[in-house]
């Protein structure tokens, strides 16, 4: 590694400073990154700031990464927080106010906020954010700017953590995008203040079922399973909310020792999705977690059937683990190799996975070699497992010939040399 470092391997170099500073030795990892910090690109400076904070030099790295700061996006974002870090929170506020229209600043404005006692300016400055003749549809509305519903969920941190709940709950009201990477926030405030009587009225309203999840968790948390597993059921026993409310009743049930009901549960949903693969993968999951590989198996053999005894690849390797935990790697092995698309290259990931799980490692770089430039990275793996460092570097560093760039733009995430 510290040879490749030498070489302008980026990734080498910033993996071996990490381990020459753990191993105390702050110069020489410093001097390996110096020169791309020396070319004035943004991630090596970072890294380099990173390792000096790390190492007590807090004050070396503000004065490297200032500079940089100027440039506003990241760099200003890192460059306030490390100095909201280090006693410097009213600077970094005032730096992060200019550039609130960019939703990454207004929220390192809203946690820096917090340290330096500006709760009330933040808020003044998301106020006049929130404007009352406009609310985006889509999270591309405002290009990427900061948008009303993210400067709404903004304020909305900043009165609950004033103690003004309730204006924070009146305010999460009024968005029109109210789940973001599969969370709601309002959800996750009536949860966190014990408003539980108002979370079971917002999830009987709230159309993605992140607030009926939330109350779930709660529930189980205080130990009410029965009153969480309620929240999934119909009068009828079926299950309300689609896929991904089966999906979480089913791992509610199997973690409460109910697995058989949990199977049962994602095997409905499969009837009723017929060849949805992702209900598939879950389902299969499930059975085997519960020691039932046959129940899998079973619900696609049926699925076949009904397809007139044709079975794509894409759903005929959902049945590999399957097929291994009932009648071993050799079995599964067998039937891979006999269906139409065993010999493909997207087909030799996963008989790879068959064969280095049974210890049979060799052989599964053997089958990858064959489909090379695919499933590169896969193969390294594998040589890394034996412990072929060098076959793995060596694979990892081919390239493959790439079209010309288009853009014509400055900026590039790819390292200078």
């Amino acid at each position: 590694m510290a040879s490749q470092a030498g070489q302008g391997e980026w990734f080498c170099a910033r993996a071996w400073a990490q381990v020459l500073g753990e191993r105390g030795q702050l110069d020489e990892a410093l001097a390996v990154l110096a020169p791309y910090v020396a070319t004035g690109w943004w991630p090596a400076t970072r890294a380099q700031a990173e390792l000096l904070e790390n190492w007590g030099r807090a004050s070396e790295a503000i004065a490297l990464t200032r500079p940089h700061a100027a440039a506003g996006g990241q760099a200003l974002e890192f460059f306030a927080r490390l100095l909201a870090r280090h006693g410097g929170a009213a600077e970094a506020f005032e730096l992060l106010s200019t550039g609130i229209e960019d939703w990454v600043l207004a929220t390192a404005l809203v946690d820096v906020a917090e340290v330096a006692g500006l709760d009330h300016e933040a808020a003044r400055l998301l106020s006049e954010h929130v404007p009352d003749d406009h609310r985006c549809d889509s999270p591309w509305c405002c290009g990427g700017g900061l948008d009303a519903d993210t400067a709404l969920g903004l304020l909305a941190r900043i009165r609950e953590r004033q103690g003004r709940t309730d204006e924070a709950i009146a305010l999460l009201h009024t968005r029109h995008i109210t789940s973001v990477n599969s969370r709601d926030q309002l959800a996750d405030l009536l949860a966190r203040n014990s408003r539980l009587d108002e979370l079971r009225e917002y999830a009987a309203i709230e159309v993605h079922g992140h607030a009926t999840q939330r109350l779930a968790e709660v529930l189980e948390e205080r130990g009410d399973v029965e009153g969480a597993i309620a929240l999934y059921r119909r009068l009828d026993g079926t299950v309300a909310g689609g896929s991904n409310a089966a999906c979480e009743l089913a791992q509610l049930l199997a973690r409460h020792g109910r697995g058989g009901e949990a199977v049962e549960v994602m095997r409905a949903q499969a009837d009723a999705h017929p060849g949805d693969d992702w209900t598939l993968h879950t389902l299969a999951g499930l059975c085997l977690d519960q020691g039932r590989p046959e129940h899998g198996l079973a619900h696609l053999d049926e699925l076949k059937d009904a397809r007139g005894g044709e079975e794509e690849w894409d759903l005929f390797w959902i049945r590999l683990p399957l097929i291994v935990a009932s009648s071993g790697p050799d079995a599964a092995l067998q039937q891979a190799s006999a269906h139409p698309e065993g010999d493909s290259a997207y087909a030799a990931e996963h008989i790879a996975q068959v064969l280095h799980n049974a210890g049979r490692t060799e052989e599964a770089i053997g089958l990858l070699d064959r489909h090379l430039p695919a499933h590169r990275a896969d193969m390294a793996s594998y040589f890394i497992s034996l412990y072929m460092i060098d076959h793995a570097v060596e694979l990892l560093q081919q390239h493959d010939p790439r079209p010309t760039a288009q853009w014509s733009g400055t900026w590039s995430s790819e390292p200078p040399f």
